[in-house]
């Protein structure tokens, strides 16, 4: 796997080979979110045990000691015998995806309304009352991650659930703060693993012109959680973010793939079993990460979870893989005119595409954006995909 970081117009025209490609295809029949018949907009994870359908396994036949095992656990045997079952090229994880709390960008977006955000709002650090430059969790995001915690919490007490193997996090403070709210202080299994996350910058949201997209530094991460795991090759300014162009969801859609790609081979090296991941991403992340891996659409609101059973087959063929094109972004340089329905901006404040912030972070040659090389099935559509918040 490679991150190529390539001049603005070169993007698009380059084309590499790979050896093997991961085929990802989401294992339906155990979660209710997998099911047509469940509303994304009324469905209440913690209400619903994640979501877990009540039903037996084939890990339960012949196995006296399953009518004494909670369902997580009858779960959790049946993920593992997918594993010992499968060949070589095949394995079976337990993804859960969890969206980052509410945060102050989320309240900014519904107080000025969608097509005022968009045009001029979220391009700017924040308004001198509150700021959502790499936006932190409102009281109300706070409370929904510890929903989370609580929630938990009840299933390792009452379900004997088996906790995260390994943790991931996007680097945006909204999910930092997500994360660490979450997991940090439960009273975990014995022989469970340590919540030790690993920040990994491609976990990131929809790379859009807001500068609720451009993170903080690598210093600023490091002195929040000190014993966090930062991932190899993290640079120290956000080299992603320009507030110039604008992430396509086809250019998304490939980054998520290779997300994937990445920890999948990171936790084959550990060579543990590493069943069950928890990642605690964002909306549209999470909606391009499901397409990738097959998934039906399926929209979370701020502080839910949606684990999803995914199995990874790895192919041994040449697979070509092409970068995809950013799109610049205008927008206006004054509140807009109106924005019922759609941005109008006034008429001394006609569209740029130009920065309203200033921006340290994006040196002079950083001027487009990482281009990704990775496999992507032709198939793999976004549309359909809803919020990016």
């Amino acid at each position: 796997m490679k991150i190529l970081l390539l001049p603005f117009p070169v993007l698009g025209l380059v084309a590499l080979v790979q050896a093997s490609y991961i085929n990802y295809t989401t294992v339906t029949g155990y979660f209710m979110q997998d099911e047509a018949s469940t509303n994304a907009d009324t469905f209440v994870y913690y209400e619903e045990n994640f979501g877990l359908i009540n039903r037996t396994y084939a890990a339960d036949l012949n196995n006296p000691a399953s009518k004494d095992m909670t369902q997580w656990q009858r779960f959790y045997r049946e993920v593992s015998l997918l594993n010992q079952l499968s060949p070589n090229n095949v394995e079976y994880k337990v993804f859960f995806f969890g969206r980052h709390g509410d945060g102050y960008h989320n309240d900014a977006q519904a107080y000025y309304g969608t097509p005022a955000w968009n045009c001029y709002w979220a391009e700017l650090n924040g308004n001198g009352t509150i700021s959502w430059y790499d936006a932190a969790l409102s009281p109300a995001g706070i409370s929904q991650a510890q929903i989370a915690h609580d929630f938990w919490q009840w299933l390792i007490n009452d379900q004997k659930i088996h906790t995260p193997d390994a943790y991931y996090t996007s680097p945006l403070t909204r999910c930092l703060e997500t994360a660490n709210i979450t997991f940090t202080g439960l009273d975990m299994p014995k022989d469970s693993s340590e919540f030790k996350p690993t920040v990994k910058e491609l976990f990131r949201e929809n790379i859009s012109i807001h500068t609720c997209d451009n993170r903080h530094n690598k210093t600023y991460i490091h002195d929040m959680f000190p014993s966090w795991i930062i991932e190899a090759g993290f640079s120290e300014n956000d080299k992603l973010w320009n507030g110039v162009t604008a992430e396509t969801d086809a250019a998304e859609a490939v980054r998520s793939k290779m997300v994937m790609d990445e920890v999948f081979l990171q936790l084959k090296m550990k060579q543990t079993s590493n069943l069950f991941v928890s990642v605690t991403s964002h909306s549209g992340e999470i909606g391009s990460l499901l397409s990738v891996l097959g998934h039906r659409t399926f929209s979370l609101n701020t502080g839910a979870v949606i684990p999803v059973l995914i199995k990874a087959e790895t192919l041994e063929r040449d697979v070509a893989t092409t970068c995809k094109t950013w799109s610049v972004s205008a927008h206006c340089t004054a509140p807009p005119a109106t924005s019922l329905a759609s941005c109008v901006c006034a008429a001394s404040a006609a569209p740029v595409t130009t920065l309203l912030v200033t921006v340290t972070s994006v040196l002079p040659t950083e001027t487009g954006p990482v281009c990704y090389n990775t496999a992507l099935p032709t198939d793999i559509v976004q549309a359909g995909r809803v919020g990016r918040v």
